[in-house]
């Protein structure tokens, strides 16, 4: 079975550029060095799935030409994460029927809070038409396909990385247990999260992330959660071990 990854956002919260900052990075001519909010698009099957819906949601869909939607997964409830998911209801209204949305117990939390009009009893015409599914650290099947959660932190709000087929997607994280790096073990492609190289309370560091993917052993793997704090595309790719790439946005995989 053919898995296919596009890469719709590579950024950090803010993304890349950031409002007003004159760095060289957030000036850069390089289209690499443009990020949106960190979000990817998975084909198999036939099926269509987006892991995160952040605020860059709408332009990363219009920028891909996605026609089809059947799931949306969650990997937390962070605004860079879950602030452009009301325009889901643009599948709602060309594909005539509900998204299929898969979230933890906090994420769904924050859906509720965020966008309660979702769930009025009285519905307006034209809000979000969703079925939300509860996951936790448990495998769950979207049609044929098998996502793997894996359990990660975020500082300490607990966060979820998937594994699908030979696939592990992982952003926002600072720390894996044993028992999720054997999930992770044996990915032919891993995709974790890279921000800067000084040390980050809640996420990766560029010198962490290439220390535990040395220790991971995947085939490839791609730094993706990018802040302009790293450094130019083109000049940080220089300091990378081979097996290791920096993702950019509209980067595309066949697995």
């Amino acid at each position: 079975m053919i898995l296919k990854v596009t890469f719709l956002g590579t950024g950090t919260s803010q993304g890349v550029p950031i409002i007003a900052c004159p760095c060289k990075v957030c000036t850069s001519t390089d289209t690499k060095d443009k990020r949106l909010r960190s979000s990817v698009l998975i084909e198999t099957d036939g099926k269509v799935f987006v892991i995160d819906t952040g605020p860059d949601f709408r332009q990363q869909m219009l920028r891909e030409n996605v026609k089809k939607l059947d799931a949306v997964v969650f990997t937390h409830a962070h605004k860079d994460h879950i602030a452009g998911f009301d325009d889901v209801r643009a599948f709602n209204y060309i594909l005539k029927k509900k998204i299929d949305v898969y979230a933890d117990a906090i994420v769904q939390k924050a859906i509720h809070r965020e966008f309660p009009y979702i769930f009025d009893e009285i519905k307006y015409p034209g809000i979000p038409e969703i079925n939300l599914h509860l996951i936790s650290n448990k495998p769950f099947k979207i049609g044929k396909t098998e996502f793997i959660p894996i359990q990660l932190l975020h500082h300490k709000l607990p966060v979820l990385g998937f594994r699908i087929e030979d696939f592990t997607y992982i952003t926002d994280a600072n720390y894996i247990s044993e028992e999720g790096k054997k999930k992770i073990k044996g990915s032919k492609i891993i995709v974790l999260n890279a921000l800067r190289r000084e040390l980050h309370i809640s996420h990766f560091t560029f010198s962490q992330a290439i220390e535990l993917l040395k220790e991971l052993k995947p085939e490839k793997s791609y730094l993706t959660h990018i802040s302009h704090q790293l450094g130019l595309h083109e000049e940080v790719e220089k300091e990378l071990p081979d097996f290791i790439s920096l993702a950019y946005d509209g980067l595309k995989l066949e697995l």
